[in-house]
């Protein structure tokens, strides 16, 4: 199924999508498009907005994805996030978290399409690349496709042309985070309806997904697929991905991989004090269910965060992945 049209993307992941992480998965996969954690308005506007914002040029293609509810910060942030070279902008319309829900944004922007209208329009006068939404199929009770159908119309008449479905309703209330990821049922045909109802649309789909045969199964006639956690825990299958969807055959070997982080990680450390683990922590996954896996989680967890660590100890980790035996074989429980 080659479709160089077809957007294979990387969810924002809070805590997990940093610059590290997004470095790595760009080694794996040149061609899929990479999204920042959310960062919030008044990070840009009143904190450190470099830590924030900066970002190696080999992650991109790159969006920057901004959580707020007011439109004159909201523009005020991407034309502050303009000079970084960012391909994107992203509206998190879609967190159901307790602390986002406290400062008026996330999924509960959803009950207000005309607010969210409005921020839309005052990002996209300052910047200079599209700007798009991810959201949920609904919230609470407002559970239905009228309710998505028009918060998506009001929302593209402010000019955003792309929309990023979690195709969860979100519970503001009684649900944690995480229960929001998998509690609620997934409804990909109310955004497949979505799709029918506005061809001229980019619909992007989000949850559930997992690896090659649920993105075939269920975004046919789409025009992406988002994947989070399943990338995460096996970082190796955005290069699967990349074969399946746009015919690229992988260029490394997980082991050149790590090794082509090595550089990387000691730079880091040298330039901007980064320990070590900060970065080893993504790459956890590397060789998931592959002979040897085990040992090499197990050497990063238990000597990536000692002090003086340098990116040397990825050597000595696939070095110890030499050891691997039978009770080193794959298995689903690696």
């Amino acid at each position: 199924m080659t479709n160089r049209n077809f957007e294979i993307s990387v969810a924002p992941m809070m805590d997990w999508t940093d610059r590290h992480c997004r470095y790595f998965h760009r080694l794996i996969a040149p061609h899929v498009r990479l999204y920042t954690e959310m960062v919030t308005s008044g990070v840009i506007l009143h904190g450190d907005r470099d830590r924030f914002l900066r970002f190696d040029p080999a992650e991109r293609p790159l969006a920057l994805q901004l959580g707020g509810s007011d439109p004159a910060a909201l523009a005020a942030c991407t034309a502050i996030a303009a000079p970084y070279g960012y391909d994107e902008i992203n509206l998190n319309c879609g967190c159901p978290s307790d602390r986002v829900q406290s400062g008026k944004f996330g999924a509960c922007l959803m009950n207000d399409p005309a607010l969210v209208a409005r921020c839309v329009g005052a990002m996209q006068e300052k910047s200079p690349v599209p700007v798009t939404v991810k959201c949920r199929i609904g919230i609470d009770n407002s559970d239905n496709y009228s309710f998505l159908n028009n918060f998506i119309k009001e929302v593209s008449k402010a000019g955003c042309q792309k929309f990023i479905i979690h195709a969860r309703k979100a519970w503001l209330n009684g649900l944690s985070p995480k229960e929001n990821r998998d509690i609620p049922p997934l409804d990909y045909a109310r955004v497949h309806r979505l799709k029918q109802d506005h061809k001229n649309l980019a619909i992007i789909l989000n949850g559930g997904l997992e690896g090659i045969v649920s993105i075939q199964k269920h975004t046919s006639g789409l025009d992406g697929a988002m994947i989070g956690r399943a990338v995460y825990r096996n970082p190796f299958l955005l290069a699967d991905l990349a074969q399946e969807f746009y015919g690229i055959i992988p260029e490394r070997s997980r082991e050149d991989i790590a090794m082509a982080m090595i550089p990387y990680i000691d730079r880091q450390a040298k330039d901007h004090g980064t320990p070590v683990k900060s970065i080893t922590r993504h790459m956890i996954g590397l060789f998931h269910e592959q002979p040897g896996g085990r040992r090499w989680r197990r050497y990063l967890s238990e000597n990536a965060h000692h002090d003086g660590q340098t990116g040397a100890v990825i050597e000595q980790a696939l070095s110890f992945m030499q050891g691997a035996d039978e009770q080193d074989a794959p298995s689903k429980a690696a």
